[in-house]
């Protein structure tokens, strides 16, 4: 199965406010994912909250500059874009299609949901008794064609205001790989042994990291997870290890052996210009030259000697480019495969937040309007 991979933008919130700041960045990122090699990337996807007061003209300042993406975008609804208590304008001015939507994308079940519009407007977040039938049916048609499904949807399952405990079972039970949100305005990422949740932090409205902006890119290979936050303005080579699974991601499903024979493969997809040389190095041992994969743009992999012996194991891939920048990435392993996790305690919810974990983006804050921040 081939590897999935999408760049997240987190919360636009586009509005004269504060000047379009979010617009400034959004145009960035667009140029930042036009540059990576042709088929590194799946789609580009915004999770809500795309307009800050559903405007017209809030949606017309960013509708040209997703335009111009050479990969598709898929937007869905915050709770900003039904302000209004409609849609009709965020559908219109973005061009997308109707929610819920299924896509299949290399091999994964990709599941749009519309969490604003069943509710009252503001945080009541609902499903409404149609899509979920409809979800019903197509975690298990994914499940029944062995294809993983990956899950879009503004806030997670515990944000609801009903039916979040069951949404959250639902996936747990479909085998569903990642879940990806909007909403908190900061970067997170939840393991409930089940099912790994993501949030990403608003480009336009930022607490954290001195407010600085920046975009998510996650990857599925296999059944394995991984996530990390790009700040802007970082041109050297990105690198993100994509297998063996770092040990913050594992759950009780995840396709997790990391050891054969003494030998680990390693793999890696690596967003940059003029990328002449990729190594990797196991547990601080010799570094190992990685090769481009044939058919899969933008992914190096290699095969390492290790001791079974040592645990956690980290693994380190460093990229350089023509220019001589260096870029890099490391994981911690665990060299045994992880126990199935049998525990259904709040499923879906922050409580299964993973700790800080910088080097990915992580600050463990919460610092954003619906947690521990400001008002906006």
């Amino acid at each position: 199965m081939s590897m999935l991979t999408w760049i997240h933008i987190g919360d636009l919130h586009a509005s004269d406010e504060d000047d379009y700041v979010s617009v400034g960045h959004l145009e960035t990122i667009v140029e930042a994912v036009n540059r990576a090699p042709e088929g590194a990337v799946d789609f580009v996807y915004l999770p809500g909250d795309n307009a800050n007061h559903a405007t017209q003209e809030q949606y017309r300042r960013l509708r040209p500059l997703l335009d111009r993406l050479n990969v598709p975008f898929h937007a869905i609804p915050g709770d900003h874009d039904f302000e209004t208590k409609s849609l009709d304008t965020f559908y219109t001015e973005l061009g997308m299609d109707h929610l819920p939507m299924a896509v299949d994308v290399k091999g994964h079940r990709c599941l749009f949901l519309d969490v604003v519009s069943a509710g009252t407007g503001g945080p009541d977040f609902r499903l409404g008794d149609t899509q979920w039938g409809w979800l019903q049916h197509e975690l298990h048609r994914s499940q029944a064609a062995e294809q993983p499904a990956v899950v879009f949807m503004h806030a997670y399952p515990g944000d609801l205001k009903q039916g979040g405990e069951a949404i959250a079972h639902a996936f747990a039970d479909a085998n569903v790989a990642f879940v990806d949100t909007g909403h908190t305005h900061y970067n997170e990422l939840l393991n409930d042994g089940w099912v790994i949740y993501g949030a990403t932090r608003s480009t336009g409205q930022i607490e954290e990291d001195d407010g600085r902006p920046g975009y998510t890119v996650i990857h599925v290979d296999d059944g394995v997870v991984s996530w990390r936050f790009r700040r802007l303005g970082d041109d050297r080579p990105f690198v993100t290890i994509t297998q063996p699974a770092d040990h913050r991601l594992v759950t009780g499903r995840t396709r997790h052996e990391p050891l054969k024979d003494g030998r680990m493969t390693i793999r890696a997809k690596v967003l940059g210009d003029d990328v002449t040389a990729v190594t990797a190095s196991v547990g601080g041992g010799d570094a190992v030259a990685m090769h481009p994969v044939p058919g899969e743009p933008a992914v190096w992999a290699c095969a390492v000697s290790v001791d079974a012996q040592a645990r956690p194991l980290e693994v380190v891939v460093t990229a350089t480019d023509r220019q001589g920048a260096v870029g890099d990435d490391a994981i911690r392993v665990a060299t045994h495969p992880a126990e199935a996790r049998t525990g259904r305690h709040g499923l879906g919810t922050d409580v299964h937040a993973i700790e800080a974990w910088p080097r990915h983006g992580l600050l463990g804050s919460q610092l954003g309007p619906n947690k521990n921040g400001r008002h906006w």
